[in-house]
């Protein structure tokens, strides 16, 4: 849960909510011209224009709009109450996206669990169901943060809450069924939003979604870096990693030197040595993380022998070294903040350092400045975990094998209702759909379409012929990886 992203997410009284503005034209269809589509399907009175009805919110204002062929998209900015339990003790501003298609197709809310990225993109989800996707950015991340900043209102429930409102709001303009959807923090997000607010979607579905029940039990990580992979791949890593501690003080000369160069600082973490060694422990997870096993040839194979600058670049390539300085941790605060509060984090072992390692895998608490206080709250996962095994309905869990992130995952259980989760033979922290087995890619594509009510009549005859609507868009489809680079989900 750690590296920073390397070069790489009701208040009617005080606010008010939107007034209903009609259903949308069901005549209109995918051969009919994106601008004529987005300004039919008002009896309001007034323009008919998307933008004008989106923006007739209260509360809502436009930011900017950026052309892209086939859609309307909007960055936004949403007035939302800081405490949604006390409405009257402020507000802040909210980005949010809107990749509008045509309001008589399925919604899919995104949600990253970080920033909200600005240029247009599309998750799995909506190629699916060839939707409209709005995109929220996670509360307390610049700039979705109010100020001055009560931390103790980043928590899961108003988090939910946030994404109540939008979905209220926007509801009865895209009145057609809508999927909840997020990879990572962003699967976390939509389940914490599925168990709070369990009416609004018609289903969800979380990628590579952690579940840490109980904090301080992390035994499942464990095992699962005794078998990840193969035993060469395995002690390639390992070498690299335990002679990055052995060689600590060539190594940290260096470190010095690039912080230097760049104006790095270590106050959060306290010296350059406790995040030298933060980076160095992150190393093997970082790899599967991101990597698969057919990478590991760029692995020293014999770590002992190899120049310390082979040792440093494999490092820094996976788990990067500007992760623990001030300026790297400064944009993730709000996550390791929840980290430490609710959300837990893992403790690996990792017994091939032997003694080497000084402080071990260090806790969130060592990444959030000293100002803000925290408490963990070790309730809050365990509520969650119960929620989903008893009551999950419309959800579907996709993970990658070889995720370290997936030791600790989802589990159904007998109060579940058409649910699932799948599982990504070899897949690491980008496991999605497209990469499930070809039984079970239909199987979950069918049950996406089902949900967002848009299966066609060849489906409902054969689930096997179930595939995405739209057609794949390099632009639009490719994966946000500034977004989802860093040691943390």
């Amino acid at each position: 849960m750690r590296k920073a992203l390397r070069g790489f997410l009701s208040l009617a009284v005080l606010i008010g909510t939107v007034s209903a503005t009609g259903a949308s034209a069901g005549a209109a269809t995918a051969a009919e011209p994106a601008a004529f589509r987005s300004t039919v399907g008002s009896d309001s009175g007034t323009s008919t224009d998307i933008k004008d009805r989106i923006l007739a919110i209260p509360g809502m204002s436009l930011i900017e709009e950026k052309p892209y062929d086939g859609y309307r998209y909007f960055v936004l900015e949403y007035t939302q109450p800081i405490d949604h339990r006390h409405p009257s003790k402020g507000t802040f501003q909210q980005r949010i996206t809107l990749l509008h298609k045509d309001t008589s197709r399925p919604t899919v809310f995104f949600t990253g669990g970080y920033n909200v990225s600005t240029n247009p993109s599309r998750s799995e989800p909506t190629r699916i169901v060839d939707g409209n996707q709005v995109s929220l950015e996670y509360r307390f991340f610049t700039p979705s943060r109010p100020s001055p900043a009560d931390w103790s209102k980043l928590d899961i429930w108003q988090a939910a809450s946030d994404q109540h409102r939008v979905f209220t709001a926007l509801k009865q303009i895209y009145i057609k069924n809508w999927l909840a959807t997020g990879g990572s923090k962003g699967g976390m997000t939509a389940t914490y939003f599925e168990r709070f607010y369990p009416e609004d979607m018609d289903g969800v579905v979380a990628y590579v979604a952690p579940n840490d029940v109980v904090d301080k039990e992390d035994s499942a990580y464990d095992r699962f870096f005794e078998n990840v992979g193969t035993k060469e791949c395995r002690d390639r890593l390992n070498g690299v990693q335990r002679e990055a501690l052995v060689r600590r003080e060539p190594l940290e000369k260096k470190y010095q030197e690039y912080a230097a160069a760049r104006g790095y600082t270590f106050e959060t973490t306290g010296s350059l040595d406790r995040a030298y060694e933060a980076v160095v422990m992150d190393y093997v997870w970082a790899y599967w993380q991101y990597s698969l096993l057919s990478g590991c040839d760029t692995i020293p194979a014999d770590a002992k022998n190899a120049p310390d600058q082979a040792i440093w670049d494999s490092i820094d390539s996976i788990s990067g070294f500007s992760a623990y300085a001030d300026q790297g941790l400064e944009r993730y605060t709000p996550y390791y903040y929840q980290a430490g509060t609710q959300l837990g984090s893992p403790n690996i072992k990792q017994p091939w350092l032997g003694n080497l390692s000084r402080y071990g895998y260090q806790p969130p608490r060592n990444y959030v400045p000293r100002s803000i206080p925290m408490k963990f709250q070790p309730s809050v996962m365990r509520d969650v975990d119960s929620w989903v095994k008893q009551h999950a309905n419309h959800m579907l869990y996709v993970y990658g094998e070889n995720d370290p992130w997936g030791a600790e995952r989802f589990r159904l259980g007998a109060g579940a209702r058409d649910s699932y989760v799948m599982t990504v033979a070899g897949g690491n922290h980008g496991s999605n759909v497209a990469g499930l087995a070809d039984d079970d890619k239909a199987k979950a594509t069918a049950a996406i379409l089902r949900w967002a009510g848009v299966t066609p009549a060849a489906v409902r005859d054969d689930p096997a012929k179930a595939k995405p609507l739209a057609a794949f868009d390099a632009r639009l489809d490719k994966r946000d990886v500034m977004n989802e680079r860093g040691l943390r989900p």
